[in-house]
């Protein structure tokens, strides 16, 4: 009975020692949340108040929404996809070369691990925006650019979840084949890529989409593509052709995520 209770004593502990843990967890995130939104500036109540009425102000401006350059909207749209198509492509030739390095599970040695992390980390903290700056002063404006820097940065992010899903594959189907005296590519392709398939292909398709919103960023810094004829009605304060615009992308963005879904469903099938 003595060792009864002693044990149910020690298991309220571990879950009051446990529950302590959590709440401390949940309010250093709850501090760290907090200061954030005051150092960018959410608690200045003064600033809001005047800065919102300005949007509101703003708002009237661009409606009705005027579509009469239409036509001229048509190239742009289709480098922006060009651009998220052939972007993404790059991105997922790279990533699928360097996450079985950059996974611990698939990598031959610890200093491959350790370079392809670091080059997918390089590529993951340069943002879109920086790098279509600095490829359109080296190779010019145009689509060209912009693709290269939305490339270039999905390699980092799709090389990172790709590594991840491969580290966290069941490991039964693994030993089975190396039992049997597969050699390592037999393993990567038997037995680890028929289980991370589905995640990558959920990743590469999300991406997909993400890049098509990121092409009208680069766009801004003369990358091409849909961006360009935003940025271009709101220097001259054609706010109208703006809502216009935004309402464009909406509709392309819902389309190709109902295209993005659709494919996914059929590749994962």
């Amino acid at each position: 009975m003595s060792a009864s209770v002693d044990s149910h004593s020690a298991i309220l502990r571990r879950h009051e020692l446990r529950w302590r843990q959590q709440c401390l967890r949940v309010g250093l995130i709850l501090i760290a949340v907090v200061g954030s939104l005051a150092v960018v500036g959410l608690f200045d109540a003064e600033r809001i108040a005047t800065g919102l009425p300005a949007i509101f102000k703003l708002l009237p401006e661009m409606f009705p929404p005027d579509f009469s350059r239409w036509s001229f909207w048509i190239k742009p749209l289709i480098d922006s996809m060009a651009m998220s198509i052939a972007g993404t492509s790059i991105a997922v030739f790279f990533s699928m070369l360097l996450c079985l390095f950059a996974a611990r599970n698939t990598s031959p040695n610890r200093p491959l691990y350790l370079a392809a992390t670091g080059l997918l980390n390089v590529t993951r903290a340069v943002p879109e925006l920086i790098l279509g700056m600095i490829l359109v002063a080296a190779v010019g404006f145009g689509a060209l650019p912009g693709t290269l820097a939305l490339g270039l940065h999905s390699i980092g992010m799709l090389g990172k979840f790709y590594a991840e899903a491969i580290e966290l594959c069941d490991l039964e189907p693994i030993e089975a084949a190396r039992s049997s005296g597969a050699s390592e590519m037999q393993v990567i392709i038997h037995s680890i890529l028929p289980q991370v398939f589905p995640a990558m292909a959920d990743v590469t398709f999300y991406r997909w989409e993400y890049n098509f919103r990121a092409s009208m960023v680069v766009g801004a810094v003369g990358a091409g593509g849909i961006g360009l004829e935003i940025i271009s009605a709101l220097r001259i304060m054609e706010y109208q052709q703006v809502s216009a615009l935004l309402l464009v992308v909406l509709v392309v963005v819902t389309a190709l995520d109902s295209m993005s879904n659709a494919l996914r469903h059929w590749m994962v099938q």
